[in-house]
């Protein structure tokens, strides 16, 4: 499974060609989706180019992508859109239109309530591991651990160099090389990680995710020109890998 990060946390200053409108992330989703991805990740935005949980923002946004494509759709909950837990609940019970998966960000404040205030509303939960914080101890201890949809391994070693060995450390803080007991897991890197991170999984066998949010250039050093073209250059460098050349 591959899964395309629409546009992640950038705004419109980071690269002219990452979808902020409703619009554009469905027509960016189309596209992804034809080129071969399985899954949709997406941040709302407002306006102005910043994540945002309100209940309109998300409701334009799936309703739109919907629209386009039948495959699975998430959003983000990262405290960046809502800084206060409290309030990042709220939001969560006051969306009309439901995502079928949502991230949580294990090691923020609050994440077991989030968690707990998607899984109310029936939309599943991808637990968000994040290497450099104590997110896989929070997670191991969790009364919620068992009932998440998966776990999203996320590497933000941004080095092409020593992300896979990041990556390694973080499976292992999971539970296992290859991931956690009994929960899937996703694998992805970021920026000048995400090529490395994508070909681990791929040997791994992992579900991995890729697309403008992570990186905004392709394995050669070239900018991408869309989330297709991501996608298409992922399901490649994958299947070489996942077939151990």
């Amino acid at each position: 499974m591959v899964q395309v990060c629409l546009n992640g946390a950038r705004s419109p200053a980071d690269s002219a060609v990452v979808p902020m409108s409703p619009g554009a992330m469905a027509q960016s989703a189309a596209a992804a989706v034809a080129a071969g991805a399985t899954e949709v990740h997406v941040h709302p935005k407002t306006p102005c180019g910043q994540d945002t949980l309100s209940a309109r923002a998300v409701a334009a946004v799936l309703r739109e992508i919907r629209a386009r494509v039948s495959v699975p759709v998430g959003v983000t909950t990262a405290a960046r859109a809502e800084p206060d837990p409290a309030a990042r609940v709220s939001r969560i019970r006051s969306w009309t239109v439901l995502p079928d998966h949502a991230s949580v960000d294990w090691h923020e404040p609050g994440a077991e309530e989030v968690a707990a205030a998607l899984l109310d509303r029936g939309i599943g939960v991808e637990a968000g591991i994040r290497s450099g914080t104590d997110g896989a101890a929070r997670f191991a201890v969790s009364p919620l651990r068992g009932t998440v949809l998966r776990l999203l391994a996320e590497v933000t070693d941004p080095a092409a160099h020593t992300a896979e060995q990041t990556a390694h450390a973080l499976l292992c803080a999971l539970g296992r090389p290859h991931g956690h007991p009994g929960r899937p897991v996703l694998l992805h890197g970021e920026e000048g990680g995400a090529w490395p991170v994508l070909r681990l999984a791929g040997r791994l066998g992992l579900a991995t995710r890729v697309g403008l949010g992570d990186t905004l250039v392709l394995p050669d050093g070239h900018w991408a020109v869309s989330n297709a073209q991501l996608v298409t250059e992922g399901l490649a460098q994958y299947r070489r890998f996942q077939h151990g050349s």
